[in-house]
């Protein structure tokens, strides 16, 4: 837009304050009015990087006559674009160089020519009518000049139809000029895609605004803005801009008389151009790829293209996008030849990547080949795990999960794998508004059914894990009573499955049953249980009152549960997160609490958190509990690695291993009036917020010495594959009546595995967890029109190494125990790039930046520090 056309729109529009309605807008018949109609789009990235965007500048001459108008005052429009000229940024020039012009093709040019008919009655267009067969992109375009007409004469907020779908807009009127500002978030459109939890964040705002002399639309002007960027990573973010202006250029000259007809209908029907009735919303434009990769012509050179899997590689993580997409695109049958010509350490990959791609396709293809009758095992427990985490199931997914499972005899592994795989199926389709689907019902079922059917203890622990992943509201009810009327292991399950709801579903009733678990008000429960009841107490909107029992009730504790819980306390206050810290604090101010016979418990178990990685976008926390027994032994370790962004959190890691029985191994006592513990050590891991199936290391004193005697020095895989973190599409049209398609995928490469080896000559016990992983983001907006295509990427890769060790002797006392938490360098890169292509011209320009984020221990706290210095050094 001309620097002028702004100077006549500030003297309109400030020319008057006066606020009323304006008089009903019309145009006149048997007169052709002149419109000079501009258009400016920009994208561009925002990195630092400074990498030229791209600039779309387009102008033409609209003419507008009256064909008809009936006695209500609505009226028949015919609006024809002339002589359109659209020009570019080159791409050897930066911004503010000279643009090159579009050659225009003859079709396009006939094609932009076809007029169309609008009703139109004072401001508000009630239909559109246009030449269906002639391409979406021009049809758009078309839709984008005529939603400039779309107004109304005087103040409010309504809904609206024109080229970005119904929205909610706004209006202020005074006596010259009319301002509309349209909520882009209110909008909706059947074509706007999909998303997943860690998505893009949009920040989109759009205004118009038209000055009016004698009830004739003398200019309309809209400006747009879009910013959008990766919910992680907001500084990799990139900037839509789109400004239209339609000016009156000239009085209206006279034009041959309207058209005389009884209806609007017969009015049209007496037109000699094409028309049909069409809707007012963009339609749905699909760019076709003619260089992406199919599967077809992937598996005609298969045996030279195998891929090389190394989760932990970046290369292979791309390479699983890159499947993801070829899948998304594929017929069945070529999805079951990838499937069964895969070798064998390519099927988990070729697996991972099917559910991934959720078209109908792979997942017919996958329901003919697997086999649960079948061994090996390993597909299927990869196809279910692959299941549970996918970013955003479908229904015919959890479907295929239940068929497999349904009536059939499987290894315990599999089963077990399956059941928390449903219930992490539910979860997240009832997080997409999809609780009433009959798969969801199924699913529901199949897990109630399971746990009132379960007989051995490690069934029920399992269908109620399942539940936590579910986090149904409704199945509270039941995991309150196993919580407080099953053994130890049950009551455990319970209480972990009611930690994963969110606060507001934490009502007096689980509070109150929390408060008899942990003052053991009906019966004894297990310490581990007590103060699991406790956490959930202080992490949801605890009451002062709850907060002083739990303290008075440190003092009746044994020494190192004492310990735990007040340091547990302690930790809160320090983290601004923490929903209880300014309850906590002011309670802490009285001296009868906050003093040394409350706080000077000389236990060994601890309790520590704090964060890892701060940025704009992201808070990522590391905690570590640890609880020793009395004489102590390590009971339990829970390492924790949750993300907070932007109100939402997600559990990344949370490893737990326990221990127990090792006391009566050594010849300690066990307390008074407690049972023997079965002599057991194994491992509960959560990653992004989905439960695993417990890995148990050894569960009596046979197994332990065989495993002790057998052993193969090799760590136990605890997570070993490639998901989909990240998937999202949508589709944003213009009010210029061009279209953004936005996509963002990110994939993540995993290897977690952990080792425990105990040596009962050194009176040693070490765990090892070691964590390898990389992530790929991939993100792009797409602008799609009749006369230009661009496409800006950034694309982001980094690899990661995290080991948590500890030793553990116990030949003397007390015990000592050493934790190491050390995360290697990480290498990553980033890359920008810029594709267009004008008229038959295409470049592509492209910018990247790569380094490294030095490796580093992490110091979790001084005592810990000091004995780790002791027994390394002995070493």
């Amino acid at each position: 837009m001309n620097p002028q056309g702004y100077v006549v729109l500030l003297c309109f529009s400030f020319a008057s304050t006066a606020k009323g309605d304006l008089q009903p807008l019309s145009f006149q018949p048997g007169m052709l009015y002149g419109y000079r109609y501009s258009l400016d789009v920009r994208l561009e990235h925002t990195s630092l990087l400074a990498l030229p965007g791209v600039q779309l500048q387009a102008e033409a001459s609209v003419q507008l006559r009256r064909l008809w108008r009936d006695t209500g005052g609505e009226e028949l429009l015919q609006v024809q674009i002339h002589d359109l000229k659209a020009q570019h940024q080159p791409k050897e020039d930066g911004p503010g160089g000279p643009l090159a012009e579009i050659a225009l093709s003859q079709e396009q040019q006939a094609e932009l020519q076809k007029p169309v008919f609008i009703s139109w009655s004072s401001g508000k267009v009630k239909a559109f009518h246009g030449d269906g067969a002639e391409s979406i992109l021009v049809s758009n375009l078309k839709r984008g000049v005529v939603s400039l007409l779309q107004l109304q004469p005087h103040a409010g907020t309504t809904v609206e139809e024109d080229v970005s779908g119904s929205c909610q807009v706004t209006y202020a009127v005074s006596s010259h000029s009319i301002m509309k500002t349209k909520d882009l978030l209110s909008c909706t459109n059947l074509h706007s895609g999909f998303t997943s939890m860690f998505g893009v964040r949009w920040q989109p705002s759009s205004s118009s605004q038209y000055v009016v002399k004698d009830s004739l639309l003398q200019t309309m002007w809209a400006e747009e803005s879009h910013v959008l960027s990766p919910a992680l990573r907001s500084n990799t973010s990139i900037k839509i801009s789109s400004r239209q202006q339609l000016q009156l250029v000239s009085p209206p000259m006279p034009d041959p008389a309207e058209v005389t007809g009884q209806s609007l209908k017969d009015v049209l029907a007496g037109t000699k151009e094409q028309h049909q009735p069409l809707g007012m919303a963009s339609l749905p434009f699909r760019r076709v790829c003619t260089h992406c990769p199919s599967l077809r012509a992937y598996l005609k050179a298969f045996d030279s293209q195998r891929v090389k899997i190394d989760t932990s590689k970046a290369s292979t993580t791309w390479q699983f996008q890159r499947f993801i997409q070829m899948l998304r695109s594929a017929e069945k049958r070529d999805v079951l030849q990838l499937l069964r010509r895969a070798p064998e350490e390519m099927l988990p990959f070729a697996v991972e990547a099917a559910v991934a791609a959720q078209s109908v396709a792979s997942l017919a293809a996958l329901s003919d080949f697997l086999d649960f009758s079948k061994e090996p095992t390993s597909p299927l427990e990869t196809f279910l795990y692959a299941a549970a985490f996918s970013p955003r199931p479908s229904g015919g997914l959890l479907r295929l999960v239940l068929d497999k499972l349904d009536g059939k005899q499987l290894p315990p592994e599999v089963r077990e794998t399956g059941v928390v795989a449903v219930g992490s199926l539910v979860s997240k389709l009832c997080q997409q508004q999809l609780c009433g689907l009959q798969e969801v019902e199924r699913g529901v079922e199949t897990i109630l059914v399971g746990l009132r059917s379960a007989e051995e203890e490690s069934q029920v622990v399992i269908y109620l894990l399942a539940l936590g992943n579910a986090m149904l509201p409704e199945t509270i009810p039941n995991l309150l009573d196993f919580a407080e009327e099953g053994p130890a292991a049950v009551t455990a399950a319970a209480i972990s499955a009611l930690r994963r709801f969110p606060a507001q579903h934490i009502s007096n009733e689980v509070k109150q049953a929390m408060r008899r678990i942990f003052h053991e008000k009906r019966k004894s429960y297990e310490k581990t249980c007590r103060l699991a009841a406790a956490e959930i107490l202080l992490d949801n909107e605890p009451s002062p009152m709850d907060i002083i029992n739990i303290l008075l009730a440190a003092n009746e504790l044994e020494v190192e549960m004492a310990t735990f819980l007040l340091l547990k306390i302690q930790s809160s206050l320090h983290a601004d997160h923490h929903p209880a810290r300014k309850i906590m604090k002011d309670i802490l101010r009285d001296p009868r609490i906050n003093n040394y016979h409350f706080f000077s418990k000389a236990g060994i178990s601890s309790s520590f958190s704090g964060p890892l990685t701060v940025t704009q976008d992201l808070l990522s926390t590391f905690g570590l509990d640890l609880l020793f027994l009395e004489g102590g032994l390590l009971r339990k370790s829970i390492s924790d690695f949750s993300l907070l962004s932007r109100g939402q959190q997600l559990r990344a890691a949370q490893v737990t291993i326990e221990a127990q029985g090792l006391e009566s191994m050594l010849g300690e006592n066990t307390l008074e009036g407690e049972e023997e513990p079965e002599l057991m050590a194994g491992m509960s891991a959560i990653f992004f917020d989905v439960q695993l199936r417990p890995i148990i290391f050894f569960q009596g004193y046979t197994d332990l010495m065989s495993k002790v005697l057998l052993s193969s020095g090799e760590p136990t895989s605890v997570v070993k594959g490639n998901l989909l973190l990240m998937d999202h599409h949508q589709v944003i049209p213009l009010q210029s009546g061009l279209q953004v398609t936005i996509k963002l995928q990110g994939g993540l490469g995993l290897d977690i595995s952990a080792d425990m080896d105990v040596s009962i000559w050194e009176q040693e016990l070490k765990t090892n967890m070691n964590a390898r992983g990389s992530l790929t983001i991939d993100f792009q907006a797409e602008l799609d029109g009749p006369f230009l295509q661009a496409t800006l990427r950034s694309q982001m890769e980094l690899e990661t190494s995290i080991h948590f060790d500890t030793i553990l002797r116990f030949s003397g006392s007390p015990v000592l125990m050493c934790l190491q938490l050390r995360e290697e360098q990480v290498p990553y890169r980033e890359t920008f790039t810029v594709s267009k292509s004008a008229g038959s011209r295409s470049t592509t320009t492209r910018k990247g930046r790569r380094g490294s984020v030095p490796g580093r221990e992490l110091a979790l706290h001084p005592a810990n520090s000091k004995v780790c210095s002791l027994l390394l050094t002995a070493e």
